[in-house]
């Protein structure tokens, strides 16, 4: 019997874990280039009551083993890299990524590069082309201090107008990354990742390249998440949590009503 409450307790502790990642996701609904996450389960190990059996020598017909489950667990939480509706804000330095790629930024320990689907960017005060969070976009890029208008192409060329010209300078260039598996790479707050072993190597280029995304001025990449749907699965998984609680509870009274035998 009190396998049989350790199951279903596994079943509410795995539910517990889908409804911590849903409230993650609608957390995140308005957060810019946000990616939803989904959680995967697995069943796990198994009580074989009795093994397979042969039980006609004649045609050798055998029936399966008969096993208990003994829960699940959850086995992965996937990150889903759909991409996101673009949205206008007409505001320059907000660069929205349309297809494969993310920005690239340094870390402010000067060494490790992060990467963002966030282009929320501003200038520094030395003009540096910079995150909302203030860490420089890679390769750097300034923008000089005459500078009165800035366009940035779709293939990622940064043009800058000064003052007394008309025509537009190039400053710069933003490139872009890749990864073979994205899924792999470790998410660290503020609308950043860092590679890991899993995710590879990055691979480099710039944006309309071969692999690569294209830039769009002006526009950030909202939040893939789906609200109908994130709300969809918590009431699935809130039943699911409800019902492993009611086999908890059923388990309880029968062993109650064991131990009223008993005496």
């Amino acid at each position: 019997m009190n396998s049989g409450l350790r199951t279903a307790a596994s079943g509410m502790t795995a539910q517990q874990k889908m409804i911590d990642v849903i409230a993650n996701n609608l957390a995140n609904v308005n957060t810019t280039g946000f990616k939803r996450s989904r959680v995967n389960f697995e069943d796990v190990l198994y009580e074989s009551v009795q093994g397979a059996r042969v039980v006609n020598y004649g045609s050798s017909g055998t029936l399966a083993p008969i096993q208990i489950g003994k829960g699940v667990r959850v086995s992965a939480i996937e990150r889903l890299n759909a991409q996101g509706a673009p949205e206008r804000t007409d505001r320059p330095l907000d660069l929205a990524i349309e297809g494969d790629g993310f920005f690239q930024v340094e870390r402010p320990d000067g060494k490790t590069i992060a990467y963002t689907r966030d282009g929320s960017f501003s200038l520094s005060d030395s003009g540096a082309l910079v995150t909302a969070d203030g860490y420089a976009v890679q390769p750097g890029i300034t923008v000089p201090a005459e500078a009165t208008q800035i366009t940035i192409s779709p293939n990622g060329t940064v043009s800058a107008v000064t003052q007394g010209s008309s025509t537009p300078t190039e400053i710069g260039k933003i490139e872009l990354a890749r990864f073979l598996n994205p899924n792999g790479l470790q998410a660290i707050g503020e609308n950043e990742y860092i590679q890991t072993a899993a995710s590879g190597e990055p691979i480099t280029g710039l944006p309309q390249d071969e692999g690569f995304g294209r830039t769009t001025q002006g526009a950030l990449e909202s939040s893939n998440v789906e609200i109908v749907q994130e709300m969809t699965d918590m009431i699935a998984a809130q039943r699911a949590y409800e019902i492993n609680a009611k086999a908890i509870q059923a388990g309880d009274e029968m062993m109650q009503k064991t131990n009223e035998i008993i005496r």
